[in-house]
């Protein structure tokens, strides 16, 4: 007799009851496209699910995984490799996400389609991104002169996968520099923590005059830097300097994160202040830090004692955090929806505005990372 864990049951269910029936038009998984009532474009969050479900059908070798993703970026991309639900003159580093995905399927179907396209988000977009002085891309046009830890996860880890299979090797140079200022920048020595955003211009209202930085670690950010910082290495494993780079940066991340895990093993929306009354245990970093740890360990970036934090918080997440209904797809708690610094209106980057944001259940922000952990929780 076959018994299924807790774990492969969460990732069965999501697969068939959210993935597989979902429109590409109006996928179930994106909750900000629901909630807001937004058009379908190309967007980041639906990115993290196709390359959840990639990664779910290089686990399982379940076809329809690998037929659902074309199906769902063939919604998006033409025939002359373009994607019209999108405009590169946003010069939004979030639109970078999906391009991991072209690469992918471009490697699995030799459709030139997928390629083209993904070349021409780099060569419409990326590589005219405007830059801070320092040499970081802008985080969006409407953000200018501003690097968030958000868009280290959107971008380093395709520049790198595009690298390899471009032969534009010195785009890892260029994900080294941007890296290097990061850790220097937006690093805390104290905490080892990492500040949410960097004004270089010292103007906006989030920014400290001083040091331009926002005020809080957030989670779900230092998640993302996370991800981008194993996925980086393990596409970039033959740029030795890039390589050790996001080795060490990600095994001191890691390690610190893992100082403001609860006895539950779970990580609060904002790590450094247990203290504030509305702080909340958030799943969705909680899994990206998981996935992070996991895969840090299988590539030897860090020891056993890191491995197991990551797998205590995916199956605190998976114990804890997910209710189950009947008929219907398992439904993952305690996701922050989005947090930014800026805007209209003024998101002040207090701890006050990161407690206030809206708290959402089965949203891709959290099932993405959840599913990526899977993954990696099954290879181990």
């Amino acid at each position: 007799m076959i018994t299924i864990t807790q774990p492969e049951l969460a990732a069965k269910q999501y697969i068939e009851r959210l993935i597989l029936p979902s429109d590409p038009m109006r996928p179930l998984w994106n909750r900000e496209s629901i909630i807001f009532h937004k058009p379908a474009k190309w967007n980041y969050i639906d990115g993290c699910m196709i390359k959840a479900a990639a990664m779910l059908y290089e686990l399982t070798n379940d076809e329809r995984l690998l037929e659902y993703a074309v199906h769902f970026i063939d919604s998006y991309v033409d025939e002359n490799g373009t994607i019209s639900a999108m405009d590169c003159a946003d010069f939004n580093l979030d639109n970078i996400n999906g391009a991991k995905n072209l690469l992918y399927l471009y490697g699995k179907t030799s459709d030139e389609r997928y390629y083209i396209a993904a070349e021409k988000l780099y060569s419409c977009q990326l590589s005219r991104q405007p830059r801070l002085n320092c040499g970081n891309f802008w985080h969006k046009a409407i953000y200018p002169n501003q690097v968030w830890l958000d868009g280290a996860y959107m971008v380093f880890p395709f520049m790198a996968e595009y690298a390899v299979m471009s032969g534009k090797k010195g785009l890892f140079d260029d994900i080294h520099m941007q890296l290097r200022n990061i850790r220097s920048i937006m690093r805390d020595d104290e905490t080892g923590l990492y500040y949410h955003g960097y004004d270089e211009t010292r103007s906006m209202k989030w920014a400290d005059p001083e040091t331009g930085l926002s005020q809080e670690f957030w989670l779900r950010a230092m998640g993302w830097l996370c991800a981008a910082l194993v996925d980086t290495a393990e596409a970039a494993a033959d740029s030795e300097g890039l390589c050790s780079l996001c080795n060490n940066m990600s095994g001191e991340l890691l390690e610190a994160l893992s100082g403001y895990i609860s006895p539950e093993g779970i990580l609060l929306q904002l790590p450094a202040r247990p203290e504030l009354e509305r702080n909340y245990p958030e799943t969705s970093g909680t899994l990206l830090f998981a996935y992070s740890a996991m895969k840090a360990y299988r590539l030897g970036i860090v020891d056993e004692s890191l491995r197991d934090i990551g797998i205590k918080a995916f199956l605190s997440v998976t114990d804890n955090y997910i209710r189950y209904v009947q008929d219907e797809a398992p439904v993952l708690k305690n996701i922050c929806l989005m947090a930014g610094l800026g805007g209209k209106p003024m998101r002040d980057g207090s701890a006050e505005y990161y407690l206030s944001e809206r708290i959402v259940e089965n949203d891709a922000k959290g099932i993405a990372p959840y599913l990526m952990a899977y993954t990696e929780y099954m290879k181990l």
